[in-house]
């Protein structure tokens, strides 16, 4: 996801003083830590794992609707293996 967005004031402190004393080197950093701790302090994802790959099976589902195929049964998918 592309987003702009400006920052004034306090926030824009806060990066300025987060890059000078080395912990980002970039404001793109400091704002992906700054996620990272709000999602450590208000565990809004709690499981980063299950997450991504829910999001990954959505994302073939829709993948798969769109070109008209279809998934493998698990039996189908371990048939070669077996």
């Amino acid at each position: 996801m592309r987003t702009t967005i400006a920052v004034e004031g306090v926030p824009e402190m806060i990066i300025e003083k987060a890059m000078n004393l080395g912990l980002a080197k970039s404001k793109n950093e400091v704002l992906r830590m700054s996620l990272f701790s709000l999602n450590k302090e208000y565990n809004l994802i709690k499981d980063l794992e299950m997450e991504l790959v829910a999001k990954r099976l959505e994302e073939e589902e829709k993948s798969a609707k769109k070109n008209k195929t279809k998934f493998l049964t698990k039996e189908e998918a371990l048939k070669k293996y077996r």
